[in-house]
């Protein structure tokens, strides 16, 4: 399975068209989530009144089929839907039902522990001013056209793209590709269509299959590779961001000055605001974009040179609460590295190594194997007390990763993970020293509809294939 992103050039109707359709798998999502919802707060009234188990309302089933049918009556008779729900393909509004039956799952499975990850909510609705236009089409006219510039979809018609897709028109043609569905989004400014595609794919052999190499991201350096021969190569950070800033301060500034909405009180944009602001996200789009193509490029590299990379579990999320390094943080893009890097490594059928969180790969020399109990942040420079090596503190982290491909434990593909008879790391660093925090549920009287879920969907939820479930770490 493969995606082919292509920018449109749509024109004024049919950028309009898209703006109906992606509004419409909005407006059925929304609709979803309030019919099962609905309820639940029905039975959980009911339950304040004293009606017993056995004859609350029943439960509303949010399997996909059972959201279409239902949807399928009220949208000819229903005031919501009757009158324009005929413009729009079919598609918009199974994106819609579909994309609420997976939250619904979500929540499910999270409510029971079965899904990996934060913690799920209840699906709420998407406003109109926040939420994302994409709509998905998986049946009807899919195709590109024989002059590799246009595409047609159901009910929108041929739309030109910004750029040639005689790639994969040339694979279609070949047979070696057969397009699935396709998801037109608006992003960074453009309108997108991406195709899934079944295609058939060679391996391609890399230059050098037996060599490991292993990378530390940072902020002073994007990454320090280090090689099992012993070549060092420092990648420098581009820091797109910060490149911009100058300029996007200005654009702020003016921005600030317009007269802008206000959706508390209904207050309309300006045109000047309008203009103003059209500016100030084009230099925001700019940025994503370079950083987009740097990130492809160092992964694209790195997957066609070595056999096996090794890669920290950085906790990205957390490092980003950290206000004096979340925006370099943010800017060098650390989980999108490791997410190119592992499905590049896929196609080339070589080898993903994911170091232990805990592992403490800076600490360690990597020249004796002691470890320091601290080495702080601002400490560029780390000296071993042992041997006395002085080295770049992410030069050797780099060496301590690759130096793991031989200790890593096959099956599980975690690094650091070396046995019982390893000894603790300092400070009690193998072991977690947060509590999670409490459920919130507890003691609160529970959600709407009641502390628990329906039983009937507590087995369909393990029916649908989640693809935010954990993959693998070694590939």
């Amino acid at each position: 399975m493969q995606a082919y992103k292509f920018a449109l050039d749509p024109n004024a109707g049919q950028e309009q068209a898209l703006r109906s359709h992606c509004g419409a798998a909005r407006a059925a999502y929304n609709w979803a989530v309030s019919w099962v919802t609905a309820s639940w707060w029905q039975r959980k009234a009911e339950a304040s009144y004293g009606i017993g188990e056995e004859e609350l309302t029943p439960w509303r089933s949010w399997s996909l089929p059972a959201l279409r049918k239902e949807f399928n009556r009220v949208k000819t008779t229903g005031p919501r839907f009757a009158d324009w729900w005929h413009e729009n393909s079919k598609e918009a509004y199974n994106t819609g039902l579909a994309n609420a039956a997976a939250a619904f799952d979500n929540y499910a499975r999270s409510k029971q522990g079965k899904r990996n990850g934060a913690r799920m909510g209840v699906p709420r609705w998407k406003p109109k001013r926040k939420a994302r236009l994409a709509c998905r089409f998986t049946t009807g006219t899919i195709r590109i056209e024989p002059d590799g510039r246009h595409v047609s979809l159901p009910r929108l018609g041929t739309i030109r793209t910004h750029e040639p897709a005689v790639k994969l028109l040339t694979r279609i043609r070949a047979g070696t590709a057969r397009v699935l569905s396709a998801t037109v989004r608006h992003e960074r400014g453009r309108w997108f269509v991406s195709f899934q595609v079944e295609t058939a794919r060679e391996i391609t052999r890399v230059n050098r299959p037996d060599f490991a190499v292993g990378i530390d991201l940072g902020v002073k350096h994007l990454a320090v590779l280090a090689d099992s021969s012993g070549e060092i190569r420092y990648e420098p950070n581009p820091k797109h961001l910060d490149g911009a800033l100058k300029l996007l301060r200005f654009h702020c500034r003016r921005a600030s000055r317009r007269q802008g909405p206000d959706h508390r009180t209904g207050q309309k944009p300006s045109k000047r605001w309008e203009k103003a602001n059209a500016e100030r996200n084009k230099i925001h789009h700019r940025v994503a974009n370079l950083r987009t193509d740097a990130l492809h490029k160092l992964t694209t590299r790195v997957r066609a040179e070595y056999g096996t990379v090794v890669v920290e579990d950085l906790n990205v999320a957390g490092m980003l609460r950290n206000k004096r390094l979340a925006r370099h943080v943010a800017d060098a893009g650390f989980g999108e590295i490791r997410r190119q890097l592992t499905y590049k490594g896929h196609r080339n059928a070589c080898r993903t190594v994911v170091a232990d969180r805990w592992y403490p790969s800076s600490k360690t020399c990597s020249n004796c194997g002691a470890v320091k109990a601290k080495l702080p942040l601002h400490v560029r420079v780390f000296t071993c007390d042992g041997c006395g090596l002085v080295l770049d503190r992410d030069e050797n982290a780099a060496r301590n990763l690759v130096a793991l491909v031989a200790a890593c434990i096959t099956g599980t593909g975690v690094a650091g993970d070396q046995g019982a008879n390893t000894a603790p790391k300092p400070r009690g660093a193998d072991c977690k020293t947060r509590h999670q925090r409490p459920d919130r549920n507890t003691g609160r009287g529970g959600r709407a509809g009641g502390a628990s879920l329906p039983h009937p969907r507590q087995k369909e939820a393990g029916d649908r294939r989640q693809d935010t479930e954990a993959q693998p770490a070694l590939g």
